[in-house]
């Protein structure tokens, strides 16, 4: 049994008109879900105005069915108060389609 011990927010990410000609980038939230967050790998390096580190997480959720706008896609994000998981590939966690693995990251500036 798996462990779904932490809320996460899902958002999605839309175009918005500045009003002048361009746009900007809007994450709309689509729905909460339960989660069990595991870091997997990490990687640090240099970035200008400090250190940056990337940490590799699996994300478990519960199964949504293809095509309902509640299930995780690559490209959206998971947040958690200030924090941010960006999704990279979401999979079917095991073979009777009980739960999805996302596998996203979070990037930090220290």
């Amino acid at each position: 049994m798996v462990a779904l011990n932490r809320r996460l927010e899902l958002e999605e990410s839309q175009r918005s008109s500045d009003g002048a000609g361009g746009f900007s980038q809007v994450w709309v939230r689509l729905g909460s879900l339960w989660a069990s967050v595991d870091a997997r790998t990490a990687v640090g390096a240099g970035a200008v105005g400090g250190d940056l580190s990337k940490v590799r997480y699996r994300i478990l959720v519960r199964s949504v069915a293809q095509g309902s706008p509640a299930r995780p896609r690559p490209g959206q994000r998971f947040i958690e108060g200030a924090r941010i998981f960006l999704i990279d590939a979401v999979s079917e966690a095991d073979r009777m389609g009980l739960y999805l693995e996302c596998w996203a990251h979070e990037e930090v500036l220290q």
